[in-house]
């Protein structure tokens, strides 16, 4: 239950593709959109055509859930209309429902039957990000609401504790999909472009990711050349 982490940037999607079909076990990162998530599902399902045993090939696509309220609702604060404050809290949730309803169609979908039939696993969907960072929204906001088969979620301590106390283990991520399309059909008529907002969230997040990098490369050179004194 190994594995490595690639972004789902134009740079990491081909890599992952690669992976994929050397049969290496690829947690794809960073995705906030349905470019994003469209793109990651048909690039392993590319992948698992060309390798040679997919049987042992597993993967899951990580959506970032938060961080879209914690910008969005920013924007709908500043628009200040009954119309924009009634979306608060709701995006977020809205596009991890459409996320998942295309990942039910891609995976029962003719391209992948193929290679299920060569013993392939469908790729999960993976929920990040979900503690809830707004204190006036429930504290299992993102837990429950994004519940259903084949997905993970990642929870943290806090939020998995508060689960276990009040939160409401039952299939939700496949209710009101039609109500989660009209929350993101409704930013556009506000200016809100969800898609530039999920594509600076990404940039963001790669930048996050390689800062830390780098400040881990320097602390283990640093590290070693004390010891080596």
């Amino acid at each position: 239950n190994a594995m490595i982490k690639i972004p789902a940037t134009p740079e990491g999607i081909p890599a992952f593709q690669a992976l994929i079909s050397e049969g290496i076990n690829v947690n794809v990162t960073l995705m906030f959109s349905m470019k994003h998530y469209e793109s990651v599902a048909q690039a392993y399902i590319k992948g698992l055509a060309q390798c040679a045993d997919p049987r042992r090939v597993t993967s899951v696509a990580s959506v970032f859930v938060s961080r879209v309220d914690s910008v969005i609702d920013k924007k709908l604060d500043r628009i200040d209309t009954p119309e924009s404050l009634g979306l608060r809290g709701k995006v977020a949730v809205a596009n991890c429902k459409l996320i998942y309803k295309r990942y039910g169609e891609i995976f029962t979908g003719p391209e992948f039957l193929v290679q299920r039939t060569r013993g392939a696993r469908m790729q999960r969907v993976l929920w990040g990000s979900t503690s809830t960072k707004n204190p006036a929204y429930a504290d299992t906001l993102y837990v429950d609401e994004l519940v259903g088969p084949a997905s993970v979620n990642t929870i943290p301590m806090e939020t998995l504790e508060a689960f276990l106390d009040h939160g409401k283990p039952v299939q939700t991520v496949i209710e009101w999909v039609d109500a989660a399309k009209n929350v993101v059909d409704s930013l556009a008529p506000l200016g809100i472009d969800l898609d530039a907002v999920n594509e600076e969230l990404q940039r963001d997040g790669v930048k996050a990711f390689a800062d830390s990098f780098t400040k881990l490369l320097k602390t283990v050179s640093e590290k070693s050349k004390a010891l080596s004194r």
